[in-house]
């Protein structure tokens, strides 16, 4: 992996200022790591390769929150398309924590808002006040549900108007049942973007037969660690990693 994405020219967070996408589209992909070696191939002439401080294949460190009642993630799987979540993510190389609010809309368009923090205490006045502007649920019911790991590589496209982000090494940690799931050789490929601007990659990923296939990795890891929780709705997409798990 680190040699093909040394291969790509390199971009900067500096020079990624202009392709944040606080308000975008995003268009998820699920598919396996030798699939993921075929696209990073084609994709060499027509992407930069995120670099900070010389890493491309970065260590994130996410534990996601939810109510006690499991609203958040009831929202999903019952197909609410205006829908919340809350996690507090950790860049591991940079040790920055934010925490951030993901909302999408019955549009399809998700607007995320983050604070940079110290910790997950949400007892302290700045989060509060942050979550009361941002966040539909009362605070006070929230607790940590999901921990997850993963590595992500992050390309641009020439023309900088889209971001694609590239997951693996995912590992779930449910913090309610204490149960663990490597996610091994799966890979979740997400594209971002303002509206709907040409994208190079995806004639590539048709070309590939990787089709569009959401997954949420705070309501996927749940459904996979906790057996208690309702599924019905996620059920042809837990079929579909199983398979890749094989």
């Amino acid at each position: 992996m680190d040699e093909i994405l040394q291969s790509f020219a390199p971009i900067t967070l500096d020079e990624m200022s202009s392709v944040k996408l606080m308000n975008r589209t995003d268009t998820k992909f699920v598919t396996s790591l030798p699939q993921l070696y075929r696209l990073l191939e084609m994709a060499h002439d027509d992407y930069y390769a995120q670099e900070i401080d010389g890493e491309r294949n970065v260590l994130y460190d996410t534990t996601y929150f939810d109510t006690r009642d499991y609203e958040m993630y009831k929202e999903h799987q019952h197909g609410h398309t205006n829908r919340q979540k809350i996690r507090f993510r950790t860049y591991v190389s940079s040790n920055l924590q934010f925490m951030e609010v993901k909302t999408k809309n019955n549009h399809g368009r998700t607007k995320k808002k983050r604070i940079e923090v110290g910790d997950m205490d949400l007892a302290d006045t700045e989060k509060r006040e942050f979550l009361s502007r941002t966040l539909r649920y009362d605070v006070d019911t929230l607790i940590p549900h999901m921990h997850n790991f993963f590595r992500r590589i992050t390309l641009v496209n020439k023309g900088k108007t889209e971001r694609l982000t590239i997951d693996t090494s995912l590992e779930f940690h449910n913090l309610q049942t204490d149960t663990d799931r490597d996610m091994g050789p799966l890979v979740i490929i997400e594209l971002k973007r303002d509206g709907l601007v040409f994208s190079p990659v995806l004639e590539m990923l048709r070309q590939l037969h990787i089709h569009p296939h959401g997954f949420s990795k705070y309501c996927m890891g749940a459904a996979l660690t906790n057996q208690h929780l309702p599924v019905n709705r996620f059920k042809a997409k837990l079929r579909d990693v199983e398979r890749i798990l094989l």
